[in-house]
Order: C-alpha cells, then structure tokens, then sequence
C-alpha cells in the first residue's frame, strides 16, 4: 500500500465535518455506514475501532505538497543577558511559532520552548492549532508543579499554519501575526494585553498604545497560576501570490512602527535576509528586549488575489432552484433531528 498518514477524530452523536489537509469531508456517524468507506476521489478509509474514535487513512500520494519560502531568527537584543524567546519552524506540517517567555532566565527559556515543542507534536499528532495551544496552558502549569520549572514561568505565543493558501493563525497574548502584500501591511492579531482593553473600550486612542507605560501588562498569557484556561483567539486568512506572514515578538514591534518594517519587507530580498534586516534595525533603535522573526511566504504556485474588478456579482436566487433551501433544511432536520 503507499505511504499513509492517520488523522483521529472524536465521535459526536450527529454528523461531523472535520478538515483534513485543508480537504473537508462529512464522516456519518454510523459505523455499518461508514466502515470502509472512502474519502472522495483520495482513496481513504475510515476506521472505527472503538465509539469514540474514528481514523482517517490517506495516502500520502494523494496530496500535493505546497512549498512555502520561509525566514527565521531571534536575538537576545542590546539589554537582557539572556533570550527567553523560542521559535519554530516546521514546514513539513506548515507550521511555525514564535514564543516570548518570561519568569526570569530559567522561567521564560522554560516556558517558550516547552509551549513551542508541546505544540508542534500535538499538531503534528492531528490536534487542531487552538486547542494545541490551549494545551500548552495545561503542560506549563503542570510543569511548575512537577517542579520542572519555576513558578510564575509563562509565555506568549503566536502560531501559523498554512495549507496551500489556507491560513490559520492563533495566539495568546502580545506575539504579533502581520500580512503583507507587497504594498501594505495589516496588523491580523490583536493583542491580549491591558493597553489593547484600554484602546478597545475608546479610553486611549490606538496612537497612544504603543508608548503607554502599562503596555506590558497582559490580560493573559500561556502558563498564568491564575488562570485555569486560557482564551485562544484565531483567525482565518488566505495567503496568495506575492505575499507573506510576518510572525514576531513584541521585542521587534515595540521598536519598528508598521512604516520601518514595510520599508524592509518592501525590499528585494529573499525571506531570511529580509528578517535579519528586521532584527538588525530594532536592534539599531534600542533592542531593550528579545526580538524574534519568523516570514513565510505564499507557496510557489500560489494564485494571485482577486480585486473587486477582477469578480462579477452574481444573485444567488438565479443559481439556486426555488424551492431548495426549503429541501435543505428539511433534509437537515431528518437526520439531526434539529431545526435547520
């Protein structure tokens, strides 16, 4: 048989859609039903072992693998003595990471690489981005109390995973992810810190944020004594031809504003000399703290992005049939007996 890899799903009571490879598919959840049945046109079966688990089987021939050019680089910066970032980059699963730790200099270098590893082998395991790094909280705090590290180490984080142009993009705390598209660049994360709440509830305007004297004070952060969850936020982009995501540590956005860092990404470079720029011009402006970046680039095949004049608007009630909506919902509500 070719080269397989597994995906593992929990069973609900009703239907699932999960996405495998960017590929989504419905598993129904009777087993007579769907044991040996095969994902459309990528030859997998799936198999149920047990009630509550279902694997995915797929070939790994039927996928394409995407390229994605990437830059990666940290540095202590002009201050601290020591680095308590941590990154990873992880092609092969279109994932990388940048983490920013802090508790000191055993805490922090503790705290980022152990959240940064945690979740690269839980995505690599089949979890989904967030809930990789909501376990990551756990693994922390767990690690505090197997006394593998201080108490009160913890970290910030930033995480990318991209299929074809499928971007997904989560993170906890002050890790910034930025798209740009050769001519502009968009701030995608927000932070989780008390200067964002103060700009978010319009008690600052966003131009005093970035100097305000509480700016390093979180809301939350991965590993927190006093947290027993965290908030996972995540978002959604695509990534087309000619452009990139820019991951990084507060380290380097406290010391460039959105202009400087355009001017590098503007330049014709390739992705790791374009980073090292980075690094080197926060560096040139005070470095008081770590600075870490990640830039990965669209996939070499990537198609390039629409514009509003490059689309025809259309009206969905010419396309769909009378009448078929109502036969959706109806279908709906047979087979989960719920209101659609």
């Amino acid at each position: 048989m070719d080269s397989a890899f597994f995906v593992k799903i929990k069973r609900s009571q009703k239907i699932n859609m999960i996405e495998v490879s960017g590929f989504f598919m419905y598993i129904y959840q009777n087993s007579a039903a769907c044991s040996g049945r095969h994902a459309s046109g990528m030859g997998g079966r799936f198999y149920y072992p047990n009630n509550l688990v279902c694997y995915i089987q797929l070939p790994i021939s039927g996928f394409a693998m995407q390229h994605h050019s990437y830059g990666s680089t940290t540095h202590v910066g002009n201050v601290r003595s020591h680095n308590e970032d941590s990154y990873r980059a992880v092609p092969g699963l279109g994932l990388w990471i940048v983490a920013d730790g802090m508790g000191g200099h055993e805490g922090g270098e503790k705290a980022s690489a152990l959240a940064a590893d945690f979740i690269v082998e839980q995505v690599r395991e089949g979890e989904i981005l967030s809930r990789a790094i909501s376990q990551s909280h756990h693994a922390i705090k767990q690690a505090v109390a197997d006394e593998k590290g201080p108490a009160g180490m913890g970290t910030t984080v930033v995480a990318l995973r991209v299929v074809d142009t499928s971007c997904e993009i989560a993170w906890v705390g002050d890790c910034r992810a930025y798209l740009w598209n050769g001519e502009t660049l968009r701030q995608l994360t927000k932070d989780h810190s008390y200067v964002q709440h103060l700009v978010d509830t319009g008690v600052i305007p966003a131009m005093e944020s970035e100097k305000h004297p509480y700016q390093d004070i979180l809301i939350q952060a991965l590993g927190a004594a006093d947290m027993d969850d965290v908030a996972v936020d995540e978002i959604r982009e695509d990534l087309f031809e000619g452009e990139q995501i820019l991951l990084c540590s507060d380290g380097l956005t406290k010391e460039l504003d959105e202009g400087a860092i355009s001017e590098i990404l503007r330049l014709d470079s390739n992705d790791q000399s374009k980073v090292e720029l980075l690094v080197n011009a926060a560096l040139s402006n005070g470095g008081k703290d770590n600075i870490t970046t990640v830039l990965v680039s669209a996939a070499n095949n990537a198609p390039p992005r629409l514009t509003e004049e490059d689309t025809v608007p259309f009206i969905t009630q010419k396309i769909i049939p009378p009448g078929f909506m109502d036969k959706l919902r109806d279908w709906w509500q047979r087979i989960t007996g719920k209101a659609g």
